[in-house]
């Protein structure tokens, strides 16, 4: 399996323009990804390899905004080994040796410099890895050097005191030059960083996992993240084995989701391989996407 084309996508939600880079295919086991539905349930949505790998993507989102560019997290960046990008099915490099998310920014008309806000749902490897990048000798560095980076405080603290059940989620070199460069900025709850992106704890995923809801004036879109990492986990039981509170998850899910569907929220997929967005609907009962517009 290969990560279907296209890699980017462009669309307006009210006055602002935002771009889905997709920063590279991912491939993780089934099972993880679907907790304690079957898999005889989840397979007939995403169909698994011979290493029961399912096909994802790491879809980041750019919004072009009037306090400048804004970047919703960053991929797996460039930084780790051959074995690695093997056992996850990482598949993050572009043609010319840049990363697909360095391609996607220069299809978009921009680079990495011009960046001025990162956020960092939460700092696991698939979406904090591009924060940094290791350079040719091997020194790692900031990939946004003119950007601040934004995570939830708490998110920053659980990254930093791994326990054996988070260690393989978490490594430091995503995150820990970031802090060192004084280029966090840590947040505690619902914040609105700047006028009409707002972001939500939502979590379940992680402690302090946050989604960003996007208001353009006229239209609202919100980037689950890992509260619905594809269209696939719309339904509230179908809760990643990945999560540390699936509990907590569930009610996060039953509350972002009712809201979703009565302000009419775009969603934006960020794992899903195929779908980039779509409204949802309630269909016997249960959240599901909404037909194509």
């Amino acid at each position: 399996m290969t990560l279907p084309q296209p890699l980017t996508a462009r669309r307006r939600v009210g006055r602002l323009v935002v771009h889905a880079i997709q920063a590279g295919g991912v491939k993780l086991d089934g099972g993880a990804m679907f907790g304690v539905v079957p898999k005889p349930l989840w397979e007939r949505r995403i169909a698994a390899d011979e290493r029961n790998r399912i096909q994802m993507g790491m879809r980041c989102l750019l919004i072009e905004h009037e306090a400048g560019l804004v970047l919703v997290d960053s991929g797996a960046g460039n930084k780790e080994d051959p074995k690695f990008y093997d056992i996850y099915g990482i598949e993050n490099a572009a043609s010319d040796g840049r990363t697909q998310l360095e391609a996607g920014l220069a299809a978009a008309g921009f680079r990495p410099e011009d960046v001025s806000i990162v956020v960092n749902t939460h700092l696991h490897f698939d979406h904090a890895g591009g924060n940094t990048y290791r350079d040719a000798t091997g020194a790692v560095r900031l990939t946004f050097p003119n950007a601040r980076y934004v995570v939830q405080a708490g998110e920053f603290h659980y990254a930093t005191h791994v326990n054996e059940r988070t260690a393989g989620s978490y490594f430091p070199p995503n995150f820990v030059p970031v802090s060192e460069a004084g280029r966090f900025d840590f947040v505690d709850g619902e914040r609105e960083i700047v006028p009409g992106i707002r972001l939500l704890p939502t979590p379940g995923h992680t402690p302090h996992h946050q989604s960003v809801l996007i208001d353009g004036g006229g239209e609202r879109a919100c980037y689950f993240a890992d509260l619905v990492p594809t269209a696939a986990h719309l339904p509230l039981p179908w809760i990643m084995g990945y999560d540390v509170e699936p509990l907590v998850t569930l009610e996060t899910k039953r509350r972002i989701l009712r809201r979703a569907l009565d302000e009419d929220w775009l969603g934006i997929f960020e794992h899903d391989a195929a779908v980039t967005w779509g409204r949802v609907a309630l269909e016997r009962k249960t959240y599901a996407l909404a037909p194509a517009e």
